[in-house]
């Protein structure tokens, strides 16, 4: 799917439609010492192995992509839904 790099669209900040420019949402690196990762190494340790079976094969063909909308006033981020599609691509 081709979508354009801006758009006017609502900003719930300005409270009025604006330029927005358009970019794919990325995860940031994981904290190796968070509270959940910590956890997760403990329950691996010892006799008993995983606690959650092991993923082998994937379900899915694709993954959900999520848009983020910038507002080019107030730069003011919304995130919009991820839609299920094999590729996204920003076009001028």
């Amino acid at each position: 799917m081709k979508r354009p790099k801006t758009t006017k669209v609502y900003c719930p900040k300005c409270k009025k439609h604006t330029e927005h420019s358009v970019y794919i949402y990325k995860k940031g690196k994981e904290r190796a010492m968070a509270e959940g990762a910590r956890r997760h190494a403990e329950e691996k340790r010892g006799y008993g192995g995983q606690k959650y079976a092991e993923l082998v094969r994937t379900a899915k063909t694709t993954k959900k992509s999520v848009i983020m909308l910038k507002c080019k006033v107030c730069n003011f981020v919304v995130g919009k839904p991820g839609i299920r599609l094999r590729k996204l691509e920003l076009v001028e």
